[in-house]
């Protein structure tokens, strides 16, 4: 389980205060007491999805499926530099998945490590 402090929610809020859909990610995050694999769950729900596996697992595969965009080293800078709001963006765009799990699934990397989550595709974009 991966659960992040009200602190933690507060830093969120200040560094994307831009972006409504990570607003109300935030709320569902807090509502949840910090619990992101219950919100990722939860918001997960409200646009319509129905996921079939527990929800840390769940988590985890959508972080996955959004792991090339993310690591590009332009994208994956921004998320070293706290730059959420243009991850935010990038993954709106792609369309892997609804904006609204972007907030959830970068403060899952974040607290991870950006490091250990890209080191799969280490050298895939040295020429980038």
């Amino acid at each position: 389980m991966t659960t992040i402090s009200s602190q933690q929610i507060a830093l969120f809020r200040s560094q994307l205060s831009d972006y409504s859909s990570a607003m109300q990610a935030l709320e569902v995050i807090e509502d949840c007491e910090g619990d992101l694999e219950d919100a990722t769950l939860s918001l997960a729900i409200q646009v319509g999805q129905q996921p079939d596996i527990d929800s840390e697992k769940w988590l985890k595969s959508l972080a996955k499926k959004c792991r090339a965009v993310i690591c590009k080293p332009n994208i994956r800078q921004d998320l070293e530099n706290k730059s959420y709001g243009n991850v935010i963006k990038e993954l709106a765009q792609t369309l892997l998945i609804p904006e609204i799990l972007g907030t959830p699934i970068i403060i899952y990397i974040v607290e991870e490590g950006i490091e250990s989550f890209c080191k799969p595709l280490e050298g895939q974009f040295s020429n980038s």
